[in-house]
């Protein structure tokens, strides 16, 4: 049994005590160096890193494109946050709390930040018209489970995922606390999508961008190592079922390719440009083949 941490009274930051994020992670704000982010031709600036807060940003866009519209059309700019990209001036001021992702919107004078995934969301929802029902409740209902995301999302990553798969050593208590619920969590998701096609009803919103980059990456076994065995993710039908539809939408799976270093080659695209770099611009074409 090892011995029992009994809290200082102070806390102090021990650098060597942070685990695998331990490079990146730090209990003050504020840039590190001074850095410009770049800027390209489009109206819409995007800083982000595919992780699943990036990818649904990345998958607005993409359907906001797939819907026609041109104002929608983006720069994906790669932020390394195990480089600590997030931590350069530019990005600073894009997102204070050193975040991915970050939006600059250039269609407007001067050039408006946008930070926090949720906020980014519902920020192209309003603007474009789309992906927010219109009706009165469907709208809140979308609302609601948006905002439950944000709030819920941090368990699921930042507490069953970190003590999982990341944390330097495995304490029961904290693996048994988050597995709890996630597991909660879980079941909510699988009785309100017993009786709903989307999270909002009928109509695919930007609640089910949101959730679906984090949940259902979960079920299906692409996040944390073998946590969907551990969790006996096969027992969500319903969530599994509202996964696999929203993983056929053309947009959602350009949308999970954009910024993406890690996996398939052919399916990273680091930085996006234009819509026909992801017939010319993945990794797979990038790089000499072996």
């Amino acid at each position: 049994m090892t011995e029992e941490y009994t809290p200082p009274k102070v806390w102090t930051w021990n650098k060597e005590n942070g685990g695998t994020f331990a490079s990146i992670n730090r209990p003050v704000s504020g840039a590190t160096h001074d850095k410009e982010l770049p800027v390209g031709k489009h109206p819409l600036q995007l800083y982000s890193l595919a992780t699943p807060n990036g990818q649904k940003v990345t998958i607005m866009l993409e359907e906001l494109l797939a819907q026609g519209h041109s104002g929608a059309e983006y720069d994906a700019w790669l932020i390394r946050i195990g480089d600590g990209d997030q931590f350069s001036s530019g990005f600073v001021s894009a997102n204070p709390n050193s975040k991915i992702p970050a939006l600059m919107d250039h269609s407007v004078s001067p050039p408006r930040r946008v930070f926090e995934s949720g906020s980014i969301l519902l920020y192209l929802a309003e603007k474009f018209g789309a992906f927010l029902p219109r009706d009165p409740a469907a709208r809140t209902e979308a609302m609601n489970w948006l905002f439950w995301q944000m709030g819920a999302a941090p368990y699921l990553g930042g507490g069953f995922g970190h003590f999982y798969a990341y944390a330097p050593v495995k304490i029961e208590y904290a693996i048994d606390r988050f597995t709890m619920e996630v597991k909660r969590q879980l079941d909510v998701l699988d009785k309100h999508l017993a009786d709903n096609r989307f999270m909002a009803g009928d109509e695919y919103s930007i609640a089910d961008m949101a959730i679906w980059p984090w949940y259902g990456r979960l079920v299906t076994g692409g996040a944390y190592g073998d946590a969907a065995t551990f969790i006996d993710a096969q027992s969500y039908k319903n969530v599994l079922r509202w996964q696999a539809e929203i993983a056929e939408r053309p947009a959602v799976q350009r949308g999970v390719m954009v910024n993406r270093t890690s996996g398939d080659p052919s399916e990273q695209l680091w930085e996006r440009h234009d819509a026909s770099d992801f017939d010319t611009r993945t990794q797979d074409k990038l790089e000499p083949q072996s």
